[in-house]
């Protein structure tokens, strides 16, 4: 028989419940990756501090919680997507990565039936292709006892996705927490217990998931975990979440993970990554990536010609606008990149990749590197004449104060725009 280990996964009846913030405190508990332990200790923390190997996972393709999951764990969180990939292929992907764990903590995205068509390609799907319990997290900042149905209908709307418990987020009281408890038993659930309303836990949140601009998600672990040690029965949970450890598919099922020996030269391939601007990576594109040769990173931030021996360059997506100054006063490495795109050199850009290789951008940082090139523009985008019956705007207006605060800092400039 395989040994147990505890597996499960963390969702939400809807987004903004939570869910990234309880589970990164769950894998960083299982993980004994937090900086300074509880300041209530319990058993379950003290079982919790054996240096277990966390496999992170993420329902759907999300680039931005991964980046939290991997900060904590020391291991890359892997994507699980039934719209993208077949379920046999999820399932493999799987096994491979729990196969070497202690613990496996999946996140779902948005709530837990919302998929891209009903519930195809939800984290419900996801649930029940890999037969792992799900522990729902309630926002409790507005209800009460009111949760009770709520938590019936989800017990109870599929035979097919099994609800260990329930984890209770923004709870204002012990008060409060006694009514959401008893919510609980009387919807036959398991309470596993509650996280209060807490500044500490506050993530700001920006464009498509969270801000990782001012933290990778480590600095508030420790707090976060303090917190979950004295409100939540991680014993309760682990028991509950005990499923036989999978075993590793055959090579086969797998074959991005499994290069094959070739005949051919190896290439290199080279690939944008740093913390922010070039951050939306994909653990199975760089499997991919590796099964085509050889794969080596740089920062487009530190300003270093590209190798001379690059064969392919992949430049993904991320935030390069937050970090535009940088790019720009990284000169030798903007122009090493145009030398190679204009040489004929091959090059995959997405997102903010597709930004990067573009003319420039206006921007409000002041700029750090040399004067933009001829074929630049040099002052902002015009505003349109008014009309006669219009009021000429006042050299004070925001308007134009925003307009002569405006900086153009080139990017490698290959693309027209």
């Amino acid at each position: 028989m395989s040994q147990q280990i505890p597996q499960f996964v963390v969702a939400a009846p809807m987004s903004g419940s939570g869910k990234t913030t309880i589970s990164r405190g769950l894998m960083a508990w299982l993980a004994g990756s937090h900086s300074e332990p509880p300041a209530v200790p319990s058993a379950a923390h003290a079982a919790s501090h054996a240096a277990r190997r966390v496999q992170p996972f993420k329902c759907g393709p999300d680039y931005i919680d991964t980046k939290f999951h991997a900060a904590v764990c020391g291991r890359p969180s892997v994507n699980l997507d039934t719209f993208m990939a077949s379920e046999a292929h999820v399932t493999a992907l799987y096994r491979h990565y729990a196969s070497t764990a202690d613990a496996c903590v999946v996140e779902g995205m948005m709530g837990l039936y919302d998929g891209y068509d009903c519930q195809r390609g939800s984290t419900a799907e996801v649930a029940r292709l890999l037969s792992l319990p799900v522990v729902l997290v309630v926002d409790a900042r507005s209800a009460a006892y009111s949760v009770a149905p709520l938590l019936v209908g989800f017990k109870t709307f599929s035979a097919e996705v099994q609800l260990a418990g329930v984890i209770f987020n923004r709870v204002g009281s012990e008060r409060h927490y006694a009514l959401l408890r008893q919510a609980c038993a009387d919807a036959g659930l398991c309470c596993f217990g509650y996280l209060p309303r807490h500044k500490a836990l506050e993530q700001a949140s920006r464009y498509l998931g969270l801000d990782f601009s001012q933290s990778d998600g480590r600095n508030a672990m420790a707090p976060l975990v303090d917190l979950m040690a004295q409100h939540i029965h991680l014993d309760t949970l682990l028991q509950a979440t005990l499923r036989p450890r999978p075993t590793r598919p055959a090579a086969s099922a797998l074959p991005l993970l499994h290069p094959q020996p070739s005949a051919a030269p190896v290439r290199h391939i080279l690939v944008a990554r740093n913390a922010e601007s070039f951050s939306f990576l994909y653990e199975e594109h760089l499997a991919q990536l590796r099964r085509m040769g050889r794969v080596s990173f740089f920062d487009p931030e530190q300003d270093a010609p590209i190798p001379a021996t690059t064969d392919l360059l992949y430049l993904p997506g991320g935030y390069p606008e937050k970090h535009a100054a940088a790019l720009a006063a990284a000169t030798h490495t903007r122009q090493s990149i145009r030398q190679y795109i204009e040489s004929g050199g091959k090059t995959l850009a997405e997102c903010g990749g597709l930004i990067y290789l573009s003319q420039g951008l206006w921007t409000e940082e002041a700029p750090t590197a040399a004067p933009a090139p001829p074929t630049a523009p040099t002052q902002p985008p015009a505003a349109p004449t008014p009309s006669p019956a219009a009021p000429t705007p006042s050299p004070t207006s925001a308007s134009h104060a925003a307009a002569s605060s405006a900086h153009f800092l080139p990017m490698v400039g290959v693309l027209p725009f």
